[in-house]
């Protein structure tokens, strides 16, 4: 687990390194212009939408080190090809690999999590998951940052050697990992086992869901980071690009710091009532960039308003990932939790392809409606928590209740050998 959780520390910062300079890199370093640095963030989404659907089929039959492994070699192949590229053919192709690398690491990483832990420390394993990946990706990009020069291909170049190097060495990493032994679905085409298993994850009802909810979470608030709120922090709050970096900062530290104190409060709360609870939370940062944008109120007022939205996205995001990644898991067949993370991974990246595409727009032109549409989504994620929680065993939901039953009935074995031995 300790690999593990290094793996996802060093993916992470690989990713700072760039992904905030890739737009610049694109458009103006290669001097390939905004229409291609738009299309290479389109062939990230695409090439998402398009592999994970058979890297849940692939971790099923052949468990998630190989596919892990197989998806860094190609992540760090599409990134060292991505900083010499030179023209736009082979930019989108690079950035095709790269996409495709990246996505994939998702259900593999969280599949060896479910794997290499219990019920009762999985949500502890993925707090950390979560807190590591924001980390790295904050140290990357700060240090990205002062490596960058716009006015020098050479340095793009470093960062995505960087990258590459980042990739390459969780290869030699994870190649020292001895996952345990889990069930795996064999002795089928793959044709037909992948056919049965997308069926089997569809007749499941909470699964199914669950996938609707994680939809509007990422819709409504991963999906509106880089795009929609920012546009809308820009134009109708006149909030600076330093603030706005401000904002980002703080949605980071709200997440480093809270992650674990949170975790102590959400392990013995409802897991539906918990995202449910997030919904609110949620409300209220829509609340808050509404009097940002919308109130008349001072510039300085308007600008802590807008930092207070970002910091509340990230209780939030601290208070859901000791929580629905575990319910993913509890929620999959034995053996088959690489298909459901990756159904959910897949179901990820549709929200996050889609809410730049809404949010960007409403946010830069739409305030008033921006807002009060992203309020009901928030209010809807509360209802549909609600709604999954009727649908959970009552283990699912509560997960310490299977660990209390355990003790139970040991202790109760234990009384019956001292009785038998007496």
């Amino acid at each position: 687990m300790r690999r593990i959780h290094v793996g996802n520390a060093l993916s992470a910062f690989g990713l700072g390194f760039t992904v905030p300079y890739l737009y610049v890199y694109v458009a103006q370093v290669r001097g390939l212009g905004a229409m291609t640095a738009g299309l290479v963030l389109a062939v990230f989404a695409v090439a998402a939408l398009v592999v994970l659907p058979f890297a849940g089929r692939a971790i099923v039959r052949r468990g998630p080190l190989p596919v892990l492994l197989t998806a860094l070699v190609t992540a760090a192949l599409g990134a060292l090809s991505l900083g010499l590229a030179g023209s736009a053919a082979a930019v989108l192709l690079s950035a095709a690999a790269l996409g495709a690398g990246q996505a994939v690491m998702q259900p593999a990483l969280a599949t060896m999590i479910v794997d290499c832990s219990a019920t009762e420390t999985r949500s502890r394993a993925f707090a950390t998951q979560f807190f590591l990946q924001n980390l790295g990706l904050g140290v990357g990009g700060l240090i990205g940052g002062h490596l960058v020069d716009a006015t020098s291909v050479s340095s793009f170049t470093l960062l995505f050697a960087i990258e590459a190097a980042m990739f390459l060495l969780l290869v030699v990493v994870m190649a020292t990992v001895r996952m345990p032994r889990a069930p795996r679905i064999g002795g089928a085409p793959g044709a037909a086992a992948g056919k049965g298993s997308w069926k089997q994850l569809l007749q499941n009802r909470a699964m199914v869901q669950l996938c609707v909810l994680g939809f509007v979470l990422f819709f409504a608030c991963y999906g509106q980071f880089e795009s929609g709120l920012s546009a809308y922090g820009v134009e109708a709050a006149g909030v600076s690009t330093s603030a706005l970096g401000t904002a980002l900062a703080a949605n980071t530290a709200m997440i480093v710091v809270a992650q674990f104190a949170v975790l102590k409060f959400v392990e013995r709360r409802r897991r539906s009532r918990v995202i449910a609870a997030v919904g609110l939370i949620w409300a209220v940062a829509w609340v808050a960039a509404g009097y940002a944008g919308l109130g008349h109120g001072s510039q300085e007022m308007a600008t802590a308003a807008f930092v207070s939205t970002y910091a509340l996205f990230g209780l939030g995001e601290a208070m859901l990932s000791p929580t629905v990644a575990p319910l993913v898991a509890d929620l999959a067949p034995e053996g088959m939790a690489g298909q459901y993370n990756s159904a959910f991974a897949l179901v990820k990246q549709l929200a996050l392809a889609l809410g730049p595409a809404v949010g960007g727009p409403m946010g830069a032109a739409l305030h008033g409606p921006y807002v009060v549409t992203f309020l009901l989504f928030s209010l809807g994620i509360t209802w549909l928590a609600v709604r999954l929680g009727r649908q959970l065993s009552a283990v699912q939901d509560q997960p310490w209740l299977g660990r209390s039953r355990v003790v139970a009935q040991g202790a109760g074995a234990a009384s019956g050998q001292s009785r038998a031995h007496a």
